[in-house]
């Protein structure tokens, strides 16, 4: 996978996630070494008022993790990025699609 493809938002993540968070998450997956798996989890905090990602895949097994100042508010929760070969859709872990 290489989330190349043409890329996609739920409304949850449009709704709930700034348009500078969004890119931020989509550098991070173009940015990691390969192979990448198909799922990309972001479980995103907050640390002392600073927006905390830990960015994980399964397959092989990868982790990172990222602090960001900002001054949008901050995001608590899980997100996914799934990459089907066609398309890439970034989701809020409780959406269903």
């Amino acid at each position: 996978m290489d989330f190349k493809n043409q890329r996609f938002l739920t409304k949850g993540v449009d709704e709930h996630i700034s348009p500078l968070l969004q890119i931020l998450l989509w550098h991070l997956i173009d940015n990691m070494p390969p192979p990448k798996d198909y799922l990309q989890i972001f479980k995103l905090t907050n640390e002392n008022g600073q927006q905390k990602i830990i960015h994980v895949q399964e397959e092989p097994e990868y982790k990172r993790e990222y602090l960001a100042k900002t001054d949008t508010p901050i995001f608590i929760g899980k997100i996914y990025v799934i990459d089907d070969e066609t398309h890439s859709t970034m989701l809020l872990a409780e959406e269903n699609i």
